[in-house]
């Protein structure tokens, strides 16, 4: 049986409640049970225990992770929540401090990852998919969506895990379209994630 860890990186205001990332994450678990894979849940905003988050990602065979894009990345909260939980498994239990070893201090650096496993991120934005992989749109100047989530993609390597395929949700506080989004989802999840694991 598949283990998957879900994570919650919703952080709550008043004019974004976090409905839009419950409503993908129930979607997501159905599917995953539906699987029969066994799932744990984390929501990033709430108390958590810092070892009992740990050893959930030495269970998980993936992780995956809901998050609305705030200031560009991940929410206060769920940063808090890599602060606590990755920096507590960096010395031996998720990764081996930063890789490198004293005889070659200068090489391997971030490859001490211990963690064999995947990851998938799916993200809800309120910027217009025309606005990535587009040299005419020049706030992002041509980047892609993965280029954006560069410091949560190496997050993620630097435990040793790899990734599976990114979800967007685009446009959804002033162009929202969550019925096809939702239908995206689906698709997605199964092609991406259930097929691939």
């Amino acid at each position: 049986m598949k283990k998957v860890l879900v994570i919650n990186g919703h952080q709550y205001y008043p004019f974004s409640e976090g409905k839009l990332t419950k409503t993908f994450i129930d979607k997501a678990v159905s599917m995953f049970e539906g699987e029969e894979f066994e799932v744990k849940m984390t929501n990033a905003q709430e108390a958590y225990d810092v070892e009992e988050e740990v050893e959930k990602f030495l269970w998980a065979d993936v992780v995956f992770l809901q998050t609305p894009l705030n200031w560009m990345g991940v929410t206060w909260s769920f940063k808090k929540y890599m602060d606590d939980v990755f920096t507590a498994g960096m010395m031996g239990k998720l990764s081996n401090g930063d890789g490198r070893k004293e005889e070659a201090p200068k090489k391997n650096y971030g490859l001490g990852g211990l963690l064999d496993g995947k990851y998938m991120i799916s993200v809800s934005a309120n910027a217009p998919k025309e606005a990535f992989n587009n040299k005419s749109e020049t706030f992002f100047d041509g980047i892609s969506e993965d280029d954006l989530l560069l410091p949560m993609h190496l997050n993620f390597k630097w435990f040793g895990l790899k990734p599976l395929k990114t979800f967007f949700s685009y446009d959804v506080m002033k162009n929202p379209e969550i019925d096809n989004d939702l239908a995206r989802f689906e698709q997605h999840i199964q092609q991406e994630f259930i097929s691939k694991i």
